[in-house]
């Protein structure tokens, strides 16, 4: 056990010293939270500024057409009403000189109970947030010409268009907010994917810049391979624990002082079950990575190994929309209680909607016993594999490796 100790604490002290470790600390969450906020901040306050045409034989609906595009809540875009006979291949010629960035053509109903054809020709194809706020626009005129001939006012229209305000309450009615719930699941999602893949790196890396420097034949005279590798795991692990309990102090402090201005908040279940996940996710990432390292001789050849790291990963990835929008169905508890998914996809739930508690205390387990058999092949792989040099080792060379007493 002293042996253990004196790889973690020489790890630990090495890595907490450097300025990778200030930069990062520092660097992560502040380029992940300006990220996020800020891109949440341009969508929320961007509006499309198209300059369009509009092509009608009837003027009061493009009047009003134009109108809530120009005014509209998500558009502020510049609009010319044109007489239903102006030519095509005029404004054609006008979007290819960039005069505009397309016309709307809107032809009368063929009878009194069908609805006027719309056809927008657009400059780029690409302009989704453009038609979108013509679609929304149409739809809102439509409703109120409709209303208008039915003998509604325009100030009953109005009151009847007005946007409606939800409002989201917890278990105990208090107010919430679902986008910012779903925030602080998604930053806590990407900031655990990301300091689990890294420090888990970090010991395969670790390992073959001592193979490399040939420091492992000293260290071997006097130290068993399992109890460096016990060292190295918890010396990082270390370092990331007290990298994240900077980041969650911080997080705490911005919540303090900034929560109820924003309304983002950290709980104290999602703190502590983000540093258990973590814990436990970084004990079974680096554990794989350690049997990497020990199996190949340079970064390059770790690179190409990476696969086995970041597929589960992955796989976390592609699961974050479906257990986002429903936390509780069968699919997210099944992929959820997946050990080498669990520390990123239990705890999303958590941070969103707080699973039952053998569902935790059954993902928990599940990933204490795929430790317990990882951390047993990788021992076996790891105490052959430091010592060998030059030679990639191939599946049934690694597997007699593993019958080594």
């Amino acid at each position: 056990m002293h042996n253990i100790w004196l790889i973690a604490k020489r790890e630990y002290t090495e890595r907490i010293k450097t300025k990778a470790f200030l930069i990062a600390t520092i660097l992560i969450p502040t380029l992940m939270g300006g990220g996020i906020f800020g891109i949440a901040s341009i969508a929320a306050r961007s509006k499309t500024t198209s300059h369009i045409a509009v092509l009608a034989s009837q003027p009061q609906p493009a009047e009003d057409l134009k109108q809530e595009l120009e005014n509209g809540k998500n558009s502020k875009m510049t609009v010319d009403i044109l007489p239903a006979s102006t030519s095509h291949a005029v404004l054609d010629k006008e979007i290819d000189d960039k005069k505009i960035d397309g016309y709307l053509v809107i032809a009368p109903p063929t009878s009194g109970e069908d609805r006027p054809t719309f056809d927008y020709r657009p400059r780029s194809s690409a302009d989704i947030a453009t038609s979108e706020a013509i679609e929304t626009a149409l739809h809102k005129v439509l409703i109120t010409e409709y209303l208008k001939g039915r003998g509604v006012s325009a100030s009953e229209t109005s009151a009847m268009m007005a946007p409606v305000t939800l409002n989201i309450l917890g278990k105990n009615g208090e107010h919430g907010n679902s986008r910012t719930s779903f925030i602080v699941a998604y930053v806590l999602f990407f900031l655990m994917y990301m300091v689990v893949l890294l420090y888990g790196m970090n010991v395969a890396r670790s390992i073959i810049e001592e193979k490399t420097s040939r420091v492992f034949e000293v260290l071997l005279a006097t130290i068993k391979p399992d109890e460096l590798l016990a060292g190295k795991i918890l010396g990082v692990g270390a370092v990331g624990l007290t990298q994240v309990g900077i980041w969650m102090i911080a997080a705490a402090a911005l919540a303090v002082t900034a929560g109820a201005t924003s309304g983002i908040t950290l709980t104290v279940p999602q703190v502590v079950f983000f540093i258990v996940y973590f814990a436990l996710g970084y004990a079974l990432y680096s554990s794989v990575a350690a049997a990497l390292g020990a199996m190949t001789n340079s970064e390059q050849e770790l690179q190409q190994l990476n696969m086995f790291l970041m597929l589960p990963l992955f796989l976390c990835m592609g699961m974050l929309l479906p257990v986002v929008t429903n936390p509780n169905s069968l699919l997210s508890v099944f992929v959820s209680e997946i050990p080498f998914c669990a520390p990123l996809l239990m705890e999303l739930r958590i941070s969103i909607s707080m699973p039952p508690p053998w569902q935790i205390g059954l993902s928990i387990g599940l990933i204490l016993v795929t430790i317990y058999a990882v951390l047993w092949v990788s021992s076996r792989i790891y105490r052959v594999g430091i010592l060998m040099y030059g030679k990639k080792p191939n599946l049934p060379e690694i597997l007699r490796w593993m019958k080594y007493s």
